[in-house]
């Protein structure tokens, strides 16, 4: 596993923070600072857009989003087969199938918390992690749920 591909995941998901009501996706500026802080290629902010909620309804968010398709290259050398991604959005998804070919895509989740939403990756030996923060999000749902048993 790649942590360089996790990272990139989970950052270009995390583009969206529920808890904070903020969005880099918002305006092409955020798009064009989140990809060079990156070393990427911007693209289109729409596609980024699309490619962000397709993502995240893959992974569990209860976001609707269509199906969508990014075009990758394929470079052979000597080395072997390796996806070749121009642009960001095309880098992420590179990343993310990379994640589906080494069986880590289901390690990718999003937090259930309505006022979190965040995507974090499951390093768990189980792969049982739900929270994206036992000591924030589980503690609150735990205390809510000890609160609806008392009353």
């Amino acid at each position: 596993m790649s942590s360089a591909d996790v990272s990139l995941v989970v950052d270009f998901l995390n583009t969206l923070d529920v808890e904070d009501d903020t969005d880099v996706l918002t305006h092409a500026a955020g798009w064009r600072d989140w990809t060079r802080q990156r070393g990427l290629e911007a693209g289109p902010v729409s596609l980024a857009r699309s490619a962000r909620a397709a993502l995240r309804a893959a992974v569990g968010d209860t976001l609707d989003a269509a199906p969508l398709t990014v075009p990758v290259e394929i470079e052979l050398d000597a080395g072997g087969p390796k996806l070749v991604a121009r642009e960001a959005v095309a880098a992420v998804m590179s990343a993310a199938a990379r994640l589906v070919v080494l069986g880590q895509w289901p390690r990718v989740k999003i937090c259930p918390a309505d006022d979190c939403r965040w995507a974090f990756y499951d390093e768990s030996r189980n792969r049982s992690r739900t929270w994206c923060s036992m000591q924030v999000c589980g503690n609150r749902e735990k205390a809510r749920s000890w609160r609806q048993r008392q009353s």
